[in-house]
């Protein structure tokens, strides 16, 4: 009977239920995906907010199918564990109750906490404190605006769970606050690992709301009778936190050559563009670049920068289905294959582009205020967007080569996003770096590796990283196309908002 780990990944737009089992003899895993679900984002009178209830729902329809897939196939599942996107997150008051639907990272009212915070406390020593890049969507900025419209919802809470935190808790009932998605926060003091005092004071919140982190593969207990009861997962399957945030995992479960340097862009709905280092950069030009210091497996910290990634792309989609022109993403890429190279470039950082809605509009209104030709066609849209990814990704793997001091042999591509090979040939183009795609599903890869790990299947983040490089067949990108790709580049610097990210 073999051993599978059970991953619960949780993206932006859409979740899954994974199962991986270990071939200890051949040192290679095999995965199966039981369940896949939207996640969806909810409007109400009190904001953007997560319909947890729902995507709970799915969860539970997804550990039934897997139990049934073990029984049928004669597999022990071993654990279960849960990854999602950063920063978000709810609270349980003294007796467990959740209270309220926690809201989404894309809530206007972030905006509003963001600027209240920045006359408060400079944003140089926000970063001194966290070694977190400032964004708007940053815990720290939903903490004061709940606590600002909300302070007795806030005085009753008990603990403050991210959204992973929030379902172990369902599944095991066992209350928690894991590193690497606490490392997403702006919340997390930098240099001693545990909840920024300073900043909470700001905020006006207890820092008894929360508990001391824990690393990735601790184990939290078995989980909950009754699920066991609803589920058919045997009672000794063990709740164990794999890293948390999705990009955390998605990294571990890089095939990377040890004797090569090398970066990494986790694509999806953000594109994270970024190195593993082992100790935190703090220094002047790491801040002024935008930087940020996320905890990673075996005590790693990854330096990364987020971009507005495939949202752009995720919009179009949406806008056009509203209109009557209905694409599948492969779809969406042919078109843009088609359409004129270099015609319209856009800043993907641009401020109005992470609000959802209307992204049609706005890339137009874009490129008339830059005096650049508006997109006509979907395939207009589609290319602009995937060429001014590629060129952000550009400039920030020169900043980060700046900033660390390395010039990186290749460039590794995991995640959703990888699937998009005119994207990733445009990377390689603008880059001028080798391009190695894969897994695709690296964050359920990581997530269950982490977990095999704590349980001690696996021995360290070294022999995880070899199995993933027995197992998976990544693809390689050569650069094309380098006079072209540079003066586009040029064209893209020009652009207002990316003058400033020089």
């Amino acid at each position: 009977m073999s051993k599978a780990f059970v991953a619960i990944d949780l993206g932006a737009e859409s979740g899954r239920v994974v199962a991986l089992t270990l071939r200890q003899k051949s040192q290679k895993f095999e995965l199966h995906e039981a369940h896949r679900f939207s996640t969806n984002i909810v409007t109400l009178p009190s904001g953007l907010h997560w319909d947890v209830t729902a995507i709970w729902r799915e969860i539970v329809k997804g550990l039934v199918l897997v139990a049934g897939w073990a029984d049928e196939n004669g597999h022990e599942i071993c654990s279960v564990g849960v990854d999602s996107w950063g920063v978000d997150w709810g609270i349980v008051d003294s007796q467990g109750e959740l209270l309220g639907l926690p809201h989404a990272y894309r809530d206007p009212r972030n905006n509003e906490a963001y600027q209240a915070i920045n006359e408060q406390i400079s944003a140089e020593e926000i970063y001194r404190l966290t070694g977190i890049q400032m964004m708007p969507i940053n815990s720290l900025y939903s903490l004061f605006a709940l606590a600002s419209h909300s302070p007795d919802l806030v005085a009753a809470g008990d603990h403050f769970l991210h959204i992973p935190d929030l379902f172990h808790y369902f599944l095991s009932g066992v209350l928690s606050n894991e590193k690497t998605i606490a490392s997403t926060s702006q919340l997390l003091d930098i240099h001693t690992g545990n909840w920024c005092q300073p900043l909470l004071e700001i905020c006006d919140v207890n820092v008894d709301l929360f508990s001391t982190p824990v690393p990735p593969g601790t184990t939290l207990g078995n989980l909950r009778g009754p699920l066991t009861a609803e589920t058919g997962l045997p009672q000794s399957v063990k709740v164990v936190t794999p890293a948390t945030h999705d990009t955390a995992s998605a990294v571990a479960a890089i095939p990377a050559d040890e004797n090569r340097s090398w970066c990494f862009i986790s694509s999806g709905t953000w594109s994270l563009v970024g190195a593993e280092i082992r100790t935190p950069c703090l220094t002047n030009e790491a801040a002024a670049k935008m930087f940020t210091n996320e905890a990673g497996v075996d005590g790693t910290i990854r330096l990364l920068k987020n971009i507005g990634g495939l949202w752009l792309v995720q919009q179009c989609r949406r806008a056009f289905a509203a209109r009557g022109q209905t694409y599948t993403y492969e779809e969406l890429t042919d078109i843009a294959k088609l359409a004129e190279p270099f015609r319209t470039l856009l800043d993907p950082d641009h401020p109005p582009f992470a609000a959802p809605g209307k992204m049609l509009q706005k890339i137009s209104e874009f490129a008339a205020s830059t005096n650049q030709p508006v997109p006509e066609t979907p395939g207009d849209y589609l290319r602009c967007c995937l060429e001014s990814l590629a060129l952000a990704y550009r400039q920030t793997i020169q900043n980060l080569e700046s900033v660390v001091n390395e010039d990186f042999d290749d460039l590794h591509i995991v995640g959703g996003g990888g699937k998009n090979r005119l994207l990733n040939q445009m990377t390689a183009n603008a880059s001028g770096k080798t391009v190695i795609v894969g897994p695709i599903e690296a964050t359920a890869i990581g997530n269950s590796m982490v977990q095999a790990m704590a349980l001690g299947e696996i021995s360290d983040l070294n022999q995880l990283r070899k199995i993933v490089g027995n197992t998976v067949q990544p693809e390689h990108y050569q650069p094309q196309e380098a006079d072209s790709w540079h003066q586009a580049y040029e064209q893209f610097l020009s652009l207002p908002g990316r003058q400033l990210k020089q």
